[in-house]
């Protein structure tokens, strides 16, 4: 069976896209976060809302994801803000406490070690309904993350 030059020509992009990805995965990695640890004791303390939280990190991973690190803590009955969405995913990761994710209307209670995810746009929302304090991270995902 004989090969047409069309047909020829038309494999030649299929074959160089893999040669390419090295480099393009490299340039991603140039510009990305680097490789580093994040002490707590060390995170400088915010406060905001009637709650405090340490800002982690923020920025781009080699993939091309862009990535937002925050710790929180909540007094008995606190929220950092009424019910939103955006675009970047979300994942809570409850340290101490009870806390209360509502997700489009519904609502979750967590505990310690319990963790809470909201895929892009899904209206959402975070308080603490303990008796004691509450504290989570946030792990955010997504376009909007390292603005």
């Amino acid at each position: 069976m004989s090969t047409t030059r069309r047909e020829l020509f038309s494999i030649v992009p299929a074959m160089l896209i893999p040669a390419l990805a090295p480099f393009e995965a490299s340039a991603e990695q140039d510009t990305a976060m680097p490789s580093t640890m994040y002490p707590f004791e060390k995170l400088p303390v915010h406060t905001s809302n009637g709650g405090e939280g340490r800002h982690v990190l923020k920025g781009k991973l080699a993939t091309g994801e862009s990535l937002e690190v925050h710790e929180t803590t909540l007094a008995p009955g606190g929220a950092p803000h009424p019910p939103h969405h955006h675009v970047h995913s979300e994942m809570w990761l409850i340290r101490e406490g009870i806390v209360e994710i509502t997700v489009n209307g519904k609502s979750y209670q967590l505990g310690p070690g319990g963790v809470g995810f909201v895929r892009s746009n899904d209206e959402h929302g975070i308080k603490n309904v303990g008796t004691t304090s509450a504290n989570y991270f946030v792990v955010a995902i997504g376009p909007g993350t390292d603005a």
